[in-house]
């Protein structure tokens, strides 16, 4: 079978193009890797060439020791893998010690595979290992919402775990152990590759500060699925704040509304000789502050006619006793 009628690498391919047309690979931005299976290798091996040298992964990787990976090549557009995917993409196959690699097929104008090689290599090792295999699919993408909470968010697990969970229902149901973040590091090296394996030990998500994010998944589905749903809850958060904001703006509009009327009409009681002995320490316009609050508990303000509810004045009374 040829290579480019295999399921796996058209399945590859519909990926890659699902990503750039969601806007996540400007120019050569992103990158994507599969674990092949042995019997997908069987189908294709009558195109798989000899004649390309062992070259050094940057990294070792055992576990994955004679292992072949469709991946993308180093400055290679996301947009032209459908278009010309023997030029863009490349299988290669690790060497019996994980510590170099060779082509296989592809990169036919010539090339590199991806400059993430060390980072995707030493995750596949541990997903590999954590899920007894199931694990396949690596996917970088420069998910453009999620880019954007790491200038706000601190760069902790918890907070933006707990803040994507609350953007959106699906996120605790999709990505259950939530997801992990790295501070900003010097791309394509093996420092960033052994900090984001590490955690990606606890996580399908690792989220890179200023830069993208990781994921990994069984199958392509799975694994874009995944990116997509952690990127729509990142969409929709500054919604969720905006209409936190707006919503505390509105209830202390309510609470200064009936602070002004509540001003106008017990004006002359806080001159009465009562006031000034049953509260001789409070000062009139705070001890005021004090019940409109305990009022805009019980009878929230709509407008400036909400003091006007029938409760109003048995409530403000009991307040004085």
């Amino acid at each position: 079978m040829k290579v480019l009628d295999a399921e796996f690498v058209q399945g590859y391919i519909r990926m890659a193009n699902d990503g750039w047309e969601q806007g996540w690979h400007e120019r050569n931005g992103g990158n994507l890797s599969y674990r092949i299976k042995p019997e997908e290798v069987d189908e294709v091996k009558e195109e798989l060439g000899f004649d390309k040298p062992w070259q050094p992964i940057g990294t070792s990787v055992p576990g994955l020791a004679g292992e072949y990976f469709l991946v993308t090549g180093s400055g290679k557009y996301f947009r032209n893998i459908i278009v010309d995917p023997e030029v863009c993409l490349a299988i290669i196959e690790l060497d019996e010690t994980g510590t170099n690699y060779r082509i296989r097929w592809g990169l036919v104008e010539g090339g590199r595979p991806t400059s993430e090689l060390p980072t995707h290599l030493m995750n596949h090792e541990v997903k590999k290992k954590l899920t007894n295999g199931k694990h396949r699919v690596i996917y970088h993408a420069h998910t453009t919402n999620t880019i954007a909470l790491t200038f706000v968010l601190p760069l902790d697990d918890k907070v933006f775990t707990r803040e994507l969970w609350e953007s959106a229902t699906g996120g605790a149901v999709v990505f259950p152990d939530g997801v992990g973040v790295i501070g900003w590091m010097v791309p394509g090296g093996r420092d960033i590759a052994v900090k984001t394996a590490e955690l990606m030990k606890k996580y399908d998500v690792v989220i890179w500060a200023h830069h993208g994010m990781f994921c990994s998944g069984e199958d392509f589905d799975l694994t874009f699925g995944l990116l997509h749903t952690v990127e729509k809850s990142a969409e929709i958060h500054p919604a969720v704040v905006k209409q936190k904001h707006s919503a505390v703006h509105t209830q202390y509009s309510h609470i200064i509304a009936v602070f002004v009327h509540c001003r106008k009409l017990f004006r002359p009681f806080f001159s009465y000789p009562f006031f000034r002995v049953r509260f001789p320490d409070i000062p009139p316009l705070q001890f005021l502050f004090y019940f409109v609050l305990q009022i805009h508990q019980q009878f929230p303000v709509v407008g400036n006619t909400g003091i006007y509810h029938r409760g109003f004045p048995a409530t403000v009374f009991s307040l004085l006793q």
